[in-house]
């Protein structure tokens, strides 16, 4: 079964994103900010991550640069999942290692399909 990190300060979007992936058959690991998802990150290998741009702690742009220095996590899909649309902010993602961009609001769908494309069913 494959493993998705997701990351977002917001408790229900956390809990609609593992809804979708669950369902859709994958395990789905949570974590509230940057901090605790490296620590996620370290203690179980995700085959994706998908994460928030704006959060306390530690804000996503700051956990992609620290996720990127695992080796691990060197080849691991990263996707922003943000209201954020800015095209700076998100060359400035692409730049510290993400790999793709959802904008709030998402659809179930959409997540879904992104989620296949990266690492399959």
């Amino acid at each position: 079964m494959k493993k998705v990190l997701t990351v977002d300060d917001s408790v229900s979007v956390r809990q609609m994103v593992r809804a979708v992936l669950t369902v859709a058959g994958y395990s789905v690991m949570e974590a509230k900010d940057g901090r605790e998802a490296l620590g996620a990150a370290r203690s179980e290998q995700a085959n994706m991550v998908i994460t928030d741009l704006n959060m306390p702690v530690m804000d996503g742009l700051t956990f992609i640069r620290e996720l990127r220095k695992l080796p691990a996590y060197s080849g691991v899909p990263i996707v922003f999942l943000s209201t954020e649309s800015d095209t700076a902010v998100k060359q400035e993602a692409k730049a510290a290692g993400a790999t793709g961009w959802i904008t709030k609001p998402f659809s179930q769908d959409q997540l879904l399909a992104v989620v296949k494309k990266l690492i399959g069913s």
